[in-house]
């Protein structure tokens, strides 16, 4: 399983989290034939709205990857985006300064911004529990339900 992080505008997250998919790179395939069922996403907003809505900086939704393959949605003749099926969690919107100086992913704490300009990217187990941590109040290192024992070992 892999974790993974989106970067997507808040009012995009929102569309997917109302309709229970994520997409990424604007539409594109290539990004989420990356990604497997089982695999976790938390999304980060870099603003309100695409494509220049007022800066938020923010996780803003978390959830895990529920089918096998990215699907075609028709919203228009000349619009198919591709897409992913995620049921999320409840979560709270979580701004990232206060985890910038934990998180390793992050390894230039001057220009950590710059991770993001990658949309869709994977991380590591440590950061991933911090951030969903941050995000619903799960403490870091704390059983989830369906976990097992020896998976926190």
């Amino acid at each position: 399983m892999t974790n993974w992080i989106n970067t997507v505008s808040r009012d995009h997250v929102l569309l997917g989290v109302r309709g229970r998919f994520t997409q990424a790179g604007h539409g594109k395939a290539e990004p989420l034939r990356r990604v497997a069922r089982g695999d976790w996403i938390i999304f980060y907003s870099p603003r309100l709205e695409y494509p220049d809505g007022a800066p938020l900086q923010a996780f803003t939704a978390i959830g895990q990857v529920v089918d096998d393959e990215p699907y075609q949605a028709e919203l228009s003749a000349d619009v198919m985006p591709w897409r992913r099926n995620v049921d999320f969690l409840a979560s709270t919107e979580t701004p990232i300064r206060p985890l910038i100086d934990d998180l390793e992913f992050i390894e230039n704490k001057q220009r950590w911004g710059y991770r993001f300009r990658f949309g869709l990217f994977a991380i590591g187990d440590s950061d991933f529990a911090r951030i969903r941590g941050a995000m619903t109040g799960t403490p870091v290192g704390a059983r989830t339900i369906g976990q097992t024992i020896e998976e926190t070992l």
